[in-house]
């Protein structure tokens, strides 16, 4: 089973080295083109410039196939940015432009809405699933979920709020997960892929 980052910019080193000891070798693939998406079976999508992103999978021809196999309920793990673009909506940030999501996620999500860089913050984090100790949370310029839908559930909580979402197979976190040195969460999603015949 081939699994993929989303490699065009942001957190990729940073998830690609969370990955390498979870997986064999030759079963951890950069995904640039459409070519490389078609040979995975699940997607990390990583934290960095939402706008940005969105504007390169686009122009790789990325945008498309990726769109079409969440409609299929392929498998990805979106962290900070990567949330904000599986987002079903966006609530409008001030004076930014709001990226168009790919609605996987059914949550509303508030770009940047912890403050600046200066105000990002380590905090501990509940993880469903992973008892104790909690999760080291890194939020860098972190999203904000303000509301999980119907076809939402939460997973993961600081101080009571919300800060794991996911929808069927697609997951989101406002906070780095790759950031952290703890592998849990990349473990756990990688154990909810389904595994093939």
């Amino acid at each position: 089973m081939k699994v993929g980052v989303l490699a065009l910019q942001g957190n990729v080193p940073e998830h690609l080295g969370a990955l390498r000891p979870l997986l064999p070798p030759g079963d951890l693939l950069p995904v640039r083109r459409p070519e490389d998406l078609a040979r995975v079976a699940a997607l990390f999508l990583p934290g960095g410039e939402s706008t940005t992103i969105a504007r390169l999978l686009d122009k790789s021809g990325l945008w498309r196939p990726l769109a079409d196999r969440l409609t299929e309920g392929f498998p990805v793990l979106g962290t900070c940015a990567g949330l904000i673009l599986l987002a079903r909506k966006i609530d409008p940030s001030p004076g930014g432009r709001d990226p168009p999501t790919f609605g996987a996620i059914d949550a509303v999500v508030r770009r940047n809405d912890y403050g600046t860089q200066r105000e990002s913050f380590e905090g501990p984090v509940r993880v469903e699933g992973l008892g104790e100790p909690p999760f080291p949370g890194v939020f860098i310029r972190a999203p904000r979920i303000l509301e999980v839908g119907r076809g939402g559930a939460a997973f993961a909580w600081r101080d009571g709020e919300v800060v794991g979402v996911r929808t069927g197979a697609a997951w989101g976190t406002t906070f780095h997960p790759e950031l952290s040195g703890d592998l849990r969460v990349h473990r756990q999603f990688l154990a909810a892929i389904p595994k093939g015949p």
